[in-house]
């Protein structure tokens, strides 16, 4: 048996675990099995869901020990509930501004995803014509090519998003927790001169990063459709009205190189998704391209990789999403570095019979962590390698694979791979000399390299 209690030099398993998870129980009595397990499980549904631990020693598995006090579990989950005071003074604020034309602008993160707010948030919206950006996470709440659709705020997202958060009076954030890239990098000055509303169903996350004007702490659907019954009857409807906002059709990306432009696959990716995918992103340029260009209807879904990035996290995190949703189709675009890391779940999804696609953005490098390298040292190292033969190795699995060197060869492999029904890798072979669209600045990419500029004039 492995040794991880702490002692003596070796790991501290619970340690480890209790900085990831909501909790870390160490079980050293069998009596406790089910008070334990009870208070695991409500934690782990308790408001923000999250993972919990138990430690189970080897001593308590052995055939001689029993749990003699064996009752259900009582599972005591509880919505939580707006506070009227916090709706009645978010209502206020929101009409006030509404009837003054005040510019408000919904932010919407991914705890409205889990909440599934997205009908609520949309009758909301379309009732005072309020336009919307998206988080990374949050992309897809709402249809893409909705007019009130500006489009998605991050630091690798769209002209039209930044441009409307710059020019908001008000910012109604809901289900949003501010991380790293939708903030750009935790940009102080990022809500100066506007009114912040945020409604999340944590606590923890109200202030945490940007001080609140008002806010209500509720699972992201209650508190809109408290919203919405509140202001109703005070606010009509206001008329429909027209927004800049990034037209994924009319981006049309010109290709002067010859092999896949990354950006395109990602159209490509879009145009043939199928109503009810699920694409899995990993962390890495890759990301970029498919937040950036994959549009979503609501009945498709996006996830990125947790705020640490994890690499590889999706390569073979897309087991468990597949075996929790079967009647979905499972798309995991991945980086080659990133699939280096796990590629070998590949023999786990052909044992079990789970169709799931792997796109992998081949170019031979870890390219965030080159640009980072050239954008700070101004030199790189040991971030390129040399990629194995995926169509042998998903062969040798017992899984198929394709080879793609032009975008044309691209959409025939993934229309393909679509109706497969088994494991399927393809290798796409893109330019290495694409970057994707990214700015350190909401006000834009030129005034993100003027202020590392005269960042690097200050620190040199």
């Amino acid at each position: 048996m492995n040794e991880t209690s702490g002692l003596s030099r070796t790991p501290d398993s619970q340690t480890m675990f209790a900085a990831t998870t909501k909790k870390s129980y160490l079980l050293d009595d069998a009596s406790e099995v089910c008070y334990v397990l009870e208070e695991a499980v409500n934690l782990a549904f308790e408001g923000r869901p999250g993972p919990v631990h138990i430690h189970v020693p080897e001593n308590l598995t052995d055939r001689s020990v029993s749990v003699h006090n064996y009752r259900d579990i009582d599972l005591h989950i509880k919505a939580v509930l707006p506070e009227p005071a916090r709706v009645e003074e978010v209502s206020s604020r929101l009409i006030k501004a509404l009837s003054k034309g005040k510019r408000v602008l919904a932010l919407i993160g991914f705890g409205a995803i889990r909440s599934n707010a997205g009908p609520q948030l949309q009758a909301l919206l379309e009732r005072y014509q309020i336009p919307f950006v998206t988080t990374l996470d949050g992309k897809g709440i709402i249809a893409e090519r909705h007019p009130l659709s500006i489009g998605v705020f991050c630091d690798s997202g769209h002209k039209a998003a930044r441009k409307a958060f710059q020019e908001a009076d008000v910012i109604l954030a809901v289900g949003n927790s501010f991380a790293q890239h939708a903030t750009f990098n935790f940009r102080e000055d990022l809500l100066n001169d506007k009114q912040l509303i945020h409604i999340n169903i944590d606590a923890g996350e109200i202030d945490k990063v940007y001080k609140s004007d008002a806010a209500i702490i509720a699972d992201a659907r209650l508190a809109i459709e408290a919203l919405l019954d509140r202001m109703s009857p005070s606010l009509d409807p206001l008329p429909p009205r027209a927004f800049k906002r990034y037209d994924y059709s009319k981006d049309k990306i010109v290709d002067l190189i010859g092999k896949i432009h990354p950006g395109q696959m990602a159209q490509a990716i879009s145009r043939r998704l199928p109503e009810n995918a699920i694409v899995l992103a990993d962390a890495g340029a890759h990301l970029a391209w498919l937040a950036y260009y994959l549009e979503l209807t609501p009945d498709q879904h996006f996830r990125k990789p947790g705020g640490f990035g994890p690499m590889a996290g999706s390569v073979n995190g897309a087991l468990g999403v597949k075996c929790a949703h079967p009647d979905k189709p499972v798309i995991v675009g991945c980086g080659d570095g990133c699939y280096l890391l796990s590629g070998f779940e590949l023999l786990t999804a052909v044992q079990y019979g789970l169709p799931i696609i792997w796109i992998i953005f081949n170019d031979g490098e870890f390219k965030l962590i080159k640009i980072y390298q050239i954008a700070t040292y101004r030199e790189s190292g040991l971030v390129e390698f040399n990629n194995p033969d995926y169509v042998a190795y998903a062969k040798a699995c017992g899984a198929m694979g394709f080879r793609v060197e032009t975008l044309k060869e691209f959409e025939v492999a993934f229309e393909a791979a679509l109706v497969l029904n088994k494991p399927v890798i393809i290798d796409a072979h893109i330019s290495r000399l694409e970057l994707p669209h990214y700015s350190s600045s909401p006000e834009g990419v030129l005034a993100g390299l003027v202020e590392r500029l005269g960042e690097r004039i200050h620190r040199d």
